[in-house]
């Protein structure tokens, strides 16, 4: 049976940007290996959770998955901790969670902390907190983000975010999003838990030696995307095909863990931008060579820099993918589709609803378009068109010559 790789390159997309010459990162990156995929495939444009959407990393993921969001979304905290090895029980309120700085007035000053490289030496420290019966339990996760489960009787994910998602405002007081006691009481653990983790950390002796050297402090505990446990029907189960995960980030090993994947670990796979492409890319290939049928291969840091605005940065970690690339451009046997999970355009410092490249390669089974290049503009013009992520998985079924037959 034919193999595939499913590499998805977090934030892709963007917008022209004037200093470029009015390319995007993508266009104006030098992509020749790329390029060469795109002019062997079939290319188009594709909207994770729908035109016009914007999509978070855990939407879009689960649906370029095959996974509907109505029926399997249960919060991206839920992801994130199991991406961080973390066992969830029922009754389990996951939040995702984010090393911050504030000043004395809980203003946000800096959402990451300066995007702080390990939370492990601050989050020991709120490990194991207990309030009328619930237990904080935290993990740190890739660079200033953590994982955190609330465990204790009587919970509901049905709460807020204190996370203000913007700096220069007040991190916002948890609430109940319905009339539920236990919404209600869930929110009143965590304010408790995150007021006494903002005693501990703002006088913990390693932000003393940020401050004196002139870095922000990881001073709060920045919390959103509750979700609750639940099992759901494992991609195997799906679709027949064994398969694993290659990824830095806690939320893709996440995603991977979520969906029943089994996630392999890589030496160098960071989740930023001194991450080892080459290496994922060489265990993806020697993964499918030994027994599994799908690799999903995450690389991040794109988006890291559509976020910050440095659009020089994305365009050369773009570069920096296609020199690894250069070991996918002779796979036999196997199908290799390439895209991103959204749009991050340097210009908004965000994720936007803006469609992604899209592109499927693999020789007798794709018809080739006449693309020849893999930029925004270009995979327009494209054979696939313009899909959305729940689109993805059931073509790439097809290729396989797996899909069932409706009707006689």
């Amino acid at each position: 049976m034919q193999k595939v790789i499913l590499l998805i390159m977090d934030g892709l997309g963007d917008r022209p940007i004037k200093e470029l010459g009015n390319k995007t990162p993508l266009e104006a990156a030098h992509t020749p290996n790329l390029d060469a995929l795109a002019a062997r495939g079939i290319c188009g444009m594709q909207n994770a959770i729908g035109v016009g959407q914007r999509p978070g990393s855990d939407t879009s993921h689960l649906a370029i998955l095959g996974y509907e969001l109505d029926k399997y979304y249960t919060g991206r905290g839920t992801i994130e901790v199991s991406g961080l090895g973390m066992d969830l029980e029922e009754g389990d309120v996951a939040l995702r969670g984010n090393l911050g700085t504030v000043d004395d007035s809980l203003v946000t000053v800096d959402r990451r902390a300066g995007r702080i490289a390990d939370t492990g030496p601050f989050v020991k420290d709120l490990d194991g907190l207990t309030y009328e019966g619930v237990t904080l339990h935290i993990k740190p996760g890739t660079g200033h983000r953590a994982g955190i489960i609330l465990r204790g009787p009587g919970l509901s994910s049905r709460i807020s975010d204190n996370d203000p998602h913007e700096v220069g405002v007040k991190v916002h007081e948890v609430h109940p999003l319905d009339g539920s006691a236990e919404a209600a009481f869930t929110a009143k653990v965590l304010n408790h838990f995150l007021n006494r983790a903002h005693e501990i950390l703002k006088d913990h002796p390693l932000n003393e030696e940020r401050r004196k050297e002139g870095k922000p402090p990881a001073n709060y505990l920045l919390c959103r995307g509750a979700g609750y446990y639940k099992k759901i029907e494992k991609f195997s189960e799906r679709y027949g095909l064994k398969a694993c995960t290659i990824a830095g980030g806690g939320l893709y090993k996440g995603i991977g863990a979520f969906t029943g994947m089994t996630v392999l670990k890589v030496p160098g796979a960071t989740g930023m931008a001194n991450t080892d492409i080459s290496a994922k890319f060489e265990a993806a290939i020697e993964a499918l060579a030994g027994g599994f049928d799908f690799a999903f291969v995450h690389v991040k840091a794109a988006d890291a820099f559509g976020e910050d605005g440095d659009f020089q940065g994305k365009k050369a970690f773009i570069e920096k993918i296609d020199r690894a690339a250069g070991t996918l451009l002779n796979l036999p046997h196997t199908l290799l589709v390439v895209t991103g999970d959204h749009s991050t355009p340097c210009a908004l410092k965000k994720h936007s609803g803006d469609p992604v490249p899209l592109m499927m390669v693999g020789e007798g089974l794709v018809r080739p378009d006449h693309v020849a290049e893999f930029g925004e503009r270009a995979c327009a013009r494209g054979g696939l068109g313009r899909l959305t992520g729940l689109m993805i998985m059931p073509e790439i079924i097809n290729l396989l010559g797996l899909a069932p037959l409706i009707g006689d």
